[in-house]
C-alpha cells in the first residue's frame, strides 16, 4: 500500500535529514574511530555515495527511500532524498567517520559498501562569543581546517 506524505513533512523530513549530516551537531563518541577525508564523485541515492576512490559509502544512521532497487518502482520522495543528498554532498569534500559497533564486519554492509558517517567541511569558523560544550573541539577543526587550507581557507581560483 502507498501513503502520501502531507506537503508538510518534506521540510520535516529534509531538517531532519540534514541534521545527520551536520558535522558539529554529532555528539562526541568515544566508540567513534579516527576520520578520512574523501571527495565525493556521485551521490547513488539518498544515503549511499561513491566516492572519488571508487569505494562505496552507506551512511550510518540515515535511511532514504528508494531510487535505485532493481526491479522495484522508485519509492515516494525518493527522488528528492536523492537530490537533497546530492545538493549537500556532490563534488564536495567529506570527513568520514567509522563508528567501532561494525568493527565486527569491518565497516562493510551485506553489499560491501562501507559504513560511515560523514560529514561536510563548512566554510565558517568557530564562533565563541557565548559559551558552548563543544566549543575546544570547534577551535580545534577549525585551527585543523586553517593549517590544510580547508574550507573557508582553501586557496581562491
Amino acid at each position: 500500500m502507498r501513503f502520501r506524505l502531507h506537503s508538510w513533512k518534506l521540510p520535516l523530513l529534509s531538517v531532519a535529514f540534514l541534521a545527520l549530516l551536520v558535522a558539529f551537531l554529532n555528539p562526541s563518541d568515544p566508540g567513534i574511530t579516527s576520520p578520512d577525508i574523501e571527495y565525493v564523485q556521485r551521490v547513488v541515492d539518498g544515503d549511499t555515495l561513491l566516492l572519488g576512490t571508487g569505494e562505496r559509502v552507506r551512511l550510518i544512521g540515515v535511511d532514504t527511500p528508494e531510487t535505485k532497487r532493481p526491479n522495484t518502482p522508485v519509492e515516494y520522495f525518493g527522488k528528492e532524498a536523492s537530490a537533497f543528498t546530492k545538493r549537500l554532498a556532490e563534488g564536495k569534500r567529506i570527513r568520514l567517520e567509522y563508528d567501532q559497533a561494525n568493527n565486527h564486519i569491518r565497516h562493510k554492509d551485506q553489499y560491501g559498501r562501507t559504513l560511515a558517517y560523514i560529514f561536510l567541511e563548512g566554510y565558517g569558523h568557530a564562533f565563541t562569543r557565548y559559551p558552548f560544550s563543544r566549543m575546544e573541539e570547534f577551535r580545534r577543526l577549525e585551527r585543523e581546517a586553517r593549517e590544510q587550507g580547508r574550507g573557508l581557507w582553501a586557496p581562491r581560483s
